[in-house]
């Protein structure tokens, strides 16, 4: 079984946020600097709603109070998941209707986030595996 202390956890979420804004302001520079001021505030919008639904998923999914239980800590997971499709979803709506973007400057900062959730995963993930196969190996 492969099992990842709380505090771990919500460290390892709140430094995705972290990166994500990190990309973030690098993309909105980047923008700035090959376009215009609209490319750069377009980009942070993308990051911004990236880092903004991360930070809520974060917050919510790996709170204190779902520690003490596993059920508790799984449902706090789900919660967390869904909140952050909704306020994604809820952010891409208003930034959308109110302003006039730059669609490849806010995508492509938004999938830029993604890259950043994806390195995390994979450089979490060979600790996790790596302790589950050597519990696992009989000599």
């Amino acid at each position: 079984m492969i099992a990842i202390d709380q505090p771990d956890a919500r460290r390892l979420a709140l430094g995705v946020v972290l990166g994500q804004t990190a990309v973030t302001l690098l993309c909105a520079i980047a923008a700035w600097v090959l376009d215009d001021f609209r490319a750069a505030l377009s980009a942070a919008m993308g990051g911004g709603i990236s880092a903004t639904a991360s930070l809520a998923m974060a917050l919510i999914g790996f709170g204190s109070r779902s520690a003490t239980d596993p059920q508790r800590a799984v449902r706090a997971f789900f919660a967390g998941e869904a909140a952050k499709i909704v306020v994604m979803a809820a952010l891409f709506v208003v930034v959308l209707k109110t302003m006039k973007v730059v669609p490849l400057a806010m995508l492509g900062t938004y999938l830029a986030t993604f890259f950043v959730f994806w390195m995390a995963l994979a450089n979490a993930l060979p600790a996790l595996l790596g302790g589950a196969g050597r519990r696992g190996t009989s000599k």
